[in-house]
């Protein structure tokens, strides 16, 4: 959520950076509902004023043995002005808080310009892509071929959008998980979370998840929200809380099942595990000082591509332009990962700056040292990475002409010494 005194101070700057992303200018309407706000919290404040005024009035006459019975009246008059102002005052509030909900984030000013993907920008390259000497497979043949990916019978089960690994694929599933998280906690100090995987609608506000993209996401009948990714319970652990400065930054990470409804999605990636309702994604959160944020966001980025390259996957960091970002991103880059059964490169991680956008939907700040005030934190969040389509790479990347699949280096230790899926190299 944006803050209401930058709005009035810049209200160019909101619609400047709402253009940029190829939405309406709202600050006119947002100021509006501001100024009938603050003119009847002026307005009650006035008469309560007023009524400590009259009551030395009343003082005064009652004193003297006058008739203080035109100054009650007046006094009760006022109160019940006074009362409706407040009412007034906190439905117009209401209402601002509705209209600030959805706004996104504006753009940092070193993101590009464009309405799409195709104003992206190609920051690095890493990694070469692997040469065949055979047509390379896409990972549904390669999965289907050796048996253990069954999307026939998880649509059985389930419906469209599901996949059922078994035997080796559901293994290699697991190692992929436990190898990024213990990249992640040994190396580079992020703390290890078990977070709960269905959360309360305050909960998916503060991360900005509702009540834009309600759509997106699947909801119980007790009216808890399935997480789309550990972003939103990680983010949340700092929520209504204020943080030592010293303590900052917090770092986080968990591997969680997430849950989304694909709802914007239709026609896209229907094939193979590309784009499902349920899959495993490793998280990183951080919850850092205003001044580390940028810095924290070149760093979360390099530790994801850090999963990328000991895996030994060709991929490239992509810099997405200003109407390509999530709604709470003021910066992202995305990870594109090679994938050689679809000749084309793919998202396989997106690592976002937010500034304080979340932090002031959740109430979470820190109490700088020596100071007395607090002020709001920086969150970031990235994929480190999503397993599912880490897999589909490994899949894709890793396959012989025979149909077997090698296991990279870095995942041997966790397959049982394992060389191949399907047989010896």
């Amino acid at each position: 959520m944006l803050d209401l005194r930058w709005i009035r101070e810049q209200p160019d700057a909101l619609d400047r950076g709402l253009a940029r992303r190829g939405m309406a200018p709202q600050a006119d309407a947002i100021l509006a509902l501001d100024r009938e706000w603050r003119a009847a919290q002026t307005r009650a404040e006035q008469l309560q004023a007023e009524r400590n005024r009259i009551a030395k009035e009343i003082g005064a006459a009652k004193a003297k043995g006058g008739d203080a019975g035109p100054l009650l009246a007046r006094v009760a008059a006022s109160k019940d002005e006074e009362a409706r102002l407040e009412a007034e005052a906190a439905r117009l509030r209401e209402a601002i808080d509705a209209a600030l909900a959805p706004v996104p984030n504006p753009p940092a000013d070193d993101v590009p310009d464009g309405a799409d993907e195709t104003a992206n920008v190609v920051v690095r390259e890493h990694g070469a892509k692997p040469g065949f000497d055979f047509p390379p497979r896409d990972h549904v043949a390669i999965g289907e071929g050796l048996g253990m990916m069954d999307f026939a019978r998880a649509g059985k089960l389930s419906g469209t959008r599901f996949v059922v690994l078994s035997r080796d694929l559901a293994r290699l599933e697991r190692a992929l998980a436990q190898f990024m998280l213990d990249l992640h906690t040994r190396e580079f100090g992020y703390t290890e979370v078990s977070p709960p995987l269905l959360v309360r609608d305050e909960t998916a506000f503060g991360t900005g998840q509702l009540p834009k993209f309600a759509a997106d996401l699947f909801q119980t009948k007790g009216g808890l929200w399935l997480i789309p990714t550990a972003e939103v319970p990680l983010t949340n652990l700092v929520a209504d809380a204020i943080v030592e400065e010293e303590a900052l930054p917090l770092r986080f990470t968990a591997a969680t099942p997430c849950f989304r409804s694909e709802a914007g999605a239709a026609g896209k990636d229907t094939r193979g595990m590309i784009r499902q309702h349920q899959f495993i994604k490793v998280e990183l959160v951080s919850i850092v000082h205003p001044d580390q944020a940028a810095a924290e966001h070149e760093r979360m980025t390099r530790c994801a591509e850090t999963v990328l390259q000991r895996l030994g996957l060709a991929y490239r960091v992509v810099l997405l332009c200003a109407g390509d970002m999530g709604a709470s991103a003021r910066k992202t880059f995305d990870l594109e990962v090679w994938l050689p059964g679809q000749n084309a490169y793919r998202e396989i991680s997106s690592c976002s700056e937010c500034g304080d956008y979340q932090a002031r939907r959740m109430k979470a700040r820190f109490r700088p040292k020596g100071e007395k005030g607090a002020r709001l934190v920086n969150t970031l969040n990235g994929s480190g990475l999503a397993v599912g389509r880490t897999l589909v790479a490994v899949l894709e990347n890793y396959q012989r002409a025979d149909g077997r699949v090698a296991v990279p280096a870095a995942l041997r230790p966790y397959m049982g010494g394992m060389e191949a899926i399907g047989g010896d190299v």
